[in-house]
């Protein structure tokens, strides 16, 4: 079996169930797409995939599955970034299991699953470079989180990373603390051979993988919600958006994550900056988004093309995902006065010193100036950043982790 690469391009969302605990709340409204901070529930679970890389979403539907079609897409259309939608509708009530088994058809050789109805704010690429270290006969891994008081919940047993049972809610209403399931998993496609068209996923799937030893964990701490009760569905309301306006980190490319060798357009030609990877790792960790922004006129002087910067930009944010950070989004600006490819020879108010890069991703990701630092080796990319209105801090070399650490604090 061949590697698993160290980003999982799709995700399955379960959003079928019929949420017969909200009453009359979601009566005509199915749970995932519930208005919560002026947007569906599910929304916010989506653009949060989406920092992690994924660009795939395979929607699975029982209650109300035109409702739910139509809140995801008009969802996805709002998006920081564009995403492919499908959906996969159960025949009959099936179960968690079953319906992921009647989306076998739709789905890819490693992908990710979540609930619909609950958001954990973590750092999912944790979660992603420890599936793609697991060896081979390893079929799945979930988040699981401790919480300080586990008598409502069935808890997770580990040895070590490796899941060795699940345990119903402890008998005495004072458990103490516990690991409970977080329902976030990444998933091999082999798992779908063990499913049957109506199945519960936690019994006939992650059961039977926990005895087999072919299932792990990854340990995750922030914040939690899950909408399936009144009370928690207003707890969404009241602080969802404020716990995902996120500070951003604005990295310049060439200096500072990666050696200035002078139009870096090709993997040959890369060498990280040391601490780059970590520092990356630790900002994802502290729960900031972090941007590239850089110029690149070696496109504009026909050093190399877009497809090339863009294979490098994808093997880049592969690499960040697998050292446990992320790199949220990017943009580049082709465009020089005196290129020498026509198409590109004009002035752009995206090349810093201009801050277009900065405002266009400030503005797909409903941004405020105030939380957000540039981090950069040349005095234009400090011009962008104070044009942006962000906070600039000219980076001269040496450890980069070194460099961001007392900034994040």
């Amino acid at each position: 079996m061949t590697a698993r690469p160290a980003t999982i391009r799709q995700c399955a969302i379960l959003a079928g169930g019929l949420a017969t605990r909200l009453g009359d709340i979601a009566a005509d409204t199915p749970k995932p797409v519930l208005e919560v901070a002026r947007r569906p529930f599910i929304a916010w679970l989506m653009r949060e995939m989406l920092r992690f890389g994924v660009q795939d979403f395979v929607i699975l539907t029982g209650h109300l599955p035109r409702a739910v079609e139509d809140a995801v897409l008009g969802a996805a259309d709002a998006l920081p970034k564009r995403v492919r939608v499908r959906f996969s509708e159960e025949p009959q009530r099936a179960g968690t299991g079953g319906a992921l088994f009647h989306a076998a058809h739709l789905l890819d050789d490693s992908f990710l699953l979540c609930n619909g109805d609950s958001l954990f704010d973590c750092n999912l690429a944790a979660l992603l470079a420890d599936f793609a270290r697991d060896a081979g006969e390893v079929l799945g891994r979930l988040v699981v989180r401790e919480v300080p008081d586990a008598s409502r919940y069935g808890t997770v047993a580990l040895d070590a990373d490796r899941v060795t049972a699940f345990n119903e809610r402890p008998a005495s209403a004072a458990a103490g603390p516990g690991l409970i399931n977080a329902g976030i998993y990444a998933l091999d496609r082999r798992v779908l051979d063990r499913l049957t068209a109506s199945c519960s996923l936690e019994r006939d799937l992650l059961a039977p993988l926990a005895q087999q030893g072919t299932l792990r964990a990854t340990r995750q701490h922030g914040w939690f919600v899950d909408i399936g009760v009144p009370d928690d569905l207003a707890h969404a309301r009241r602080e969802l958006a404020a716990c995902l306006d996120r500070p951003a980190l604005f990295l310049d490319r060439d200096g500072v994550l990666n050696v200035d060798h002078g139009y870096v357009g090709s993997l040959d030609r890369w060498e990280w900056v040391d601490g780059a990877r970590e520092a990356v790792a630790l900002a994802t960790s502290h729960g900031w988004h972090v941007f590239v922004v850089t110029n690149q006129a070696g496109i504009a002087h026909g050093l190399y093309g877009e497809p090339e910067l863009d294979a490098l930009q994808r093997w880049l944010a592969d690499e960040l995902r697998r050292c446990g950070g992320t790199l949220d989004d990017w943009r580049h600006c082709p465009y020089h006065t005196e290129a020498r490819i026509d198409a590109y020879r004009r002035d752009s108010d995206w090349r810093k010193p201009a801050p277009g890069m900065l405002l266009d991703l400030m503005r797909s990701w409903e941004l405020d100036p105030r939380r957000c630092l540039m981090i950069g080796d040349k005095e234009t990319d400090m011009q962008a950043a104070e044009r942006a209105g962000v906070a600039g801090h000219l980076f001269r070399g040496g450890n980069l982790l070194e460099f961001v650490r007392p900034l994040l604090a």
